[in-house]
């Protein structure tokens, strides 16, 4: 069953000393995937990995990514849309854009599983094709 990836899990398997560093590490090397990430997020991932583990770790990762171990999910002009919508909605938490795009996304996808250390929103959020998500690790 693929799931669709949150910038957490890639930053968290990157980095020894982030709390959720061996699930996430071991949620990437063993779940048969694919691994589906927005393509969206590759920016902000990248600019996180370079603050907190170095260029070496940003390289890294844009190695993984040439090298297809993410399936990137191209961006729709309806997942801005639905990203506003729930930008709105969830203002109180606040929602990020981030956030909201990997939601819009798994929408559009009808992906129920979400790999994300973000539990808190994740778990707040009701998607519209689904009662709740499943959220990995």
């Amino acid at each position: 069953m693929p799931f669709l990836l949150d910038t957490g899990p890639i930053i968290a398997a990157a980095n020894i000393r982030d709390e959720h560093h061996s699930r996430c590490l071991n949620l990437l090397e063993t779940h048969p995937g694919p691994l589906l990430l927005p393509d969206v997020l590759v920016t902000e991932i990248g600019y996180m990995l370079a603050l907190r583990g170095g260029h070496q770790a940003e390289a890294d990762f844009l190695e993984d990514v040439a090298d297809g171990v993410y399936d990137l999910v191209p961006f729709a002009k309806e997942d801005a849309r639905r990203a506003a919508e729930l930008v709105t909605k969830y203002s109180d938490l606040p929602l990020g854009t981030a956030d909201a795009i990997v939601i819009a996304t798994a929408e559009r996808l009808g992906v129920t599983e979400i790999a994300t250390v973000d539990r808190r929103h994740f778990s707040i959020v009701r998607p519209v094709h689904t009662p709740a998500f499943t959220l990995l690790p």
